[in-house]
């Protein structure tokens, strides 16, 4: 029996029965824990302590935005045959695609297997390769003998492939490795693993390219957390958010500044977007994230070696992790390392080791290239663009000439606003062309900051720089992008008039599970007396009026009008508020929103699972405070 954890910000340690059976440090990628020999018959007690002290042996050190400590991703219990395929233990690769020109490919899949038995076991590992239609197009099997406690690797490939659908952002054409182990009597455990067919390529010279035609990415840095829930989003939620990427007619995510939950890269798989996924090592400036350092490395000696430990295993975890998506087309070792507080050639040296890792972890021909994010300034003497493989300009680099090696603009933009804000793209010092960004042949694509605002507690201008706000609203910069890569007309603006009620709408009316994975974007709007979407802001309530459910405030959430006196951090603006609702009791629930003088509206939505609400007898939800 394990506990596998999705991430627990930043220094766990897990108890069972009063026992700690775990720890883990990092706060941005799953672990597991064995809790076989803890565990009893009848009830349990799991206890999770975390510590979110600033640590300067933990990265990241520092950062432009909010990090918040606690259990804010899944954890499951997972119930299996001592002998097992291991935690992720899976790597798919599709080796001769590239070779092939698309036409084939062999598929070859490691697979780590656990025998935690007291005996020797004869395994037999079967693999069969499925489509999109459920259709087996190849299977292998073979046979190990593995001792008593032993772990060992089934390296497999499967005859060629033909005419595989090959993964693309236009289509996301996905396969699974099913993979099958049993020992004499039967089948004990049973793996899937999604991957994609695709192959690509960065070059100095012509950009990036993918299934062999060069390929333009266009698209934006994402931050994780949501308005009131935090860190602590949903997996429908990241979707959602991917989704949003998607329909502006982007194709690109920068994973900016840590690795994402597998939730979200599930989501860039399935919508078609590439993904740059980066490690947690990047430097700030002045103290910001509500820690007290500004810098990308420590400054006393005696925390060197351990950060650098620490560094390099969340790059191993986060590989190990994500390298079956086949959206992943880069690894990132960081983001601007040049602001630093520690020594510079330690700085440098680090970023070696990490790119060497990375080459080790996910080698060629198949392995995505080792990236520096943020790379436009000197890190001592050295140009860190040099280190990898892949460099990412933000801001004042932007505007270089050809580096003379595979890149791609990064960061651009950083425009400060409040919605509605400007309909204009916030090219900022990026190089455009008759309003649109520069293709030059050596560019592989840019990447503007950002897509979503975020919590902060550095200066307040650094958590509005997103084309979508922090509930989830467009500005009307987002319908700038949607407009001109997605060719989709942008809305008629409303304006001023005088309110007569309010129009309530739901992401969903169903949501399919109640554990805390699945929630429902509720929007409100204010209407004049002819249904009409107007500008003008009023006081509005949410209620949960019947049935199970919550806000990040409890049972109700008030949005208020900005200005006046004391501006609100649940704001209405431009005539819209949002906020997500989630529920973990099943049972029909009614939202209502209200405001004084005008017309109600409602929303009805059924959870479905385990356990359901029962009126009078499940708990209420305490209403709580709210912070940015």
């Amino acid at each position: 029996m394990f506990l596998e954890f999705q991430a627990a910000f930043d220094q766990a340690q897990i108890y069972l029965n009063g026992k700690q059976v775990g720890q883990h440090i990092g706060g941005y990628n799953g672990f597991s824990i064995d809790i076989t020999s803890a565990i009893t018959t009848g009830d349990n007690v799991v206890a999770v302590r975390l510590n979110n002290n600033w640590n300067a042996q933990i990265p990241p050190l520092t950062g432009d935005h909010t990090f918040q400590g606690g259990l804010y991703r899944d954890v499951n219990v997972v119930v299996i045959d001592p002998l097992h395929v291991t935690w992720y233990g899976t790597w798919v690769t599709t080796p001769t695609l590239a070779t092939n020109s698309g036409s084939s490919s062999t598929v070859e899949i490691k697979t780590e297997v656990q025998n935690n038995r007291s005996a020797t076991v004869n395994a037999t590992l079967k693999t069969d390769i499925v489509d999109n239609s459920g259709k087996v197009v190849a299977t292998v099997s073979s046979q190990q003998q593995i001792a008593a406690g032993a772990k060992v690797t089934f390296d497999q490939t499967t005859p060629a492939v033909s005419n595989p659908s090959l993964w693309h952002p236009d289509h996301p054409t996905m396969y699974q490795a099913l993979s099958y182990l049993s020992d004499d009597t039967g089948v004990v455990d049973t793996f899937a693993t999604p991957f994609g067919f695709r192959w690509f390529t960065w070059s100095a010279s012509q950009g990036f390219s993918l299934n062999g035609s060069h390929y333009w990415m266009q698209g934006g840095n994402v931050h994780q957390d949501h308005a009131g829930w935090g860190d602590g989003v949903s997996d429908s939620a990241l979707y959602r958010d991917v989704k949003m990427v998607k329909d502006a007619g982007m194709n690109f995510i920068r994973g900016s500044h840590y690795p994402k939950a597998p939730a979200f890269a599930d989501a860039c798989d399935q919508l078609g977007i590439l993904f740059w996924s980066e490690n947690c090592f990047w430097g700030g400036f002045g103290g910001s994230g509500g820690w007290p350092y500004n810098g990308a490395y420590p400054s006393t000696s005696a925390d060197y070696d351990t950060f650098d430990t620490n560094v390099l295993a969340s790059l191993t975890d986060m590989i190990r992790i994500h390298r079956n998506h086949p959206s992943i087309i880069a690894w990132s070792m960081g983001n601007e390392d040049f602001f630093n507080g520690g020594p510079a050639d330690r700085v440098v040296a680090l970023l070696k080791k990490a790119v060497a890792l990375t080459h080790q972890l996910d080698p060629a021909p198949t392995g995505r290239p080792a990236a520096i994010g943020g790379a436009q300034s000197a890190i001592g003497g050295t140009q860190p663009d040099t280190l990898g493989d892949v460099a990412g300009f933000n801001g004042d680099g932007v505007g270089y000439d050809n580096p003379g090696m595979p890149n791609m603009v990064s960061e651009y933009g950083s425009v400060s606003s409040t919605r509605p804000g400007s309909y204009d793209p916030g090219w900022a010092n990026l190089t455009v062309t008759s309003g649109m960004p520069t293709q030059s042949a050596w560019r592989s694509g840019v990447s503007k900051w950002c897509v979503f605002d975020h919590g902060t507690q550095a200066a307040a201008s650094y958590g509005i720089m997103g084309i979508v706000d922090y509930f989830r609203i467009p500005k009307r910069s987002y319908y700038w992008y949607r407009n001109a890569y997605a060719k989709v007309a942008p809305p008629t603006w409303p304006t001023s008039g005088t309110p007569a009620a309010l129009k309530l709408t739901s992401s969903t009316m169903t949501l399919s599970a109640v554990d805390g994975t699945q929630d429902a974007w509720l929007l409100v709007t204010v209407v004049d007396a002819s249904g009409k979407p107007i500008s003008s802001n009023v006081t509005v309530t949410l209620t949960v009026t019947s049935g199970p459910g919550e806000f990040p405030t409890g049972p109700s959430i008030t949005f208020t009008p900005s200005g006046g006196g004391a501006a609100s951090d649940i704001a209405i603006l431009d005539g819209q508020a949002a906020i997500e609702f989630r529920t973990y009791y099943s049972g029909t629930s009614v939202i209502t929103a209200t405001s004084t003088g005008l017309t109600s509206a409602s929303v009805t939505i059924t959870s479905q699972g385990s356990p359901a609400y029962v009126p009078g007898q499940t708990p209420s939800t305490p209403a709580r405070p709210y912070t940015r």
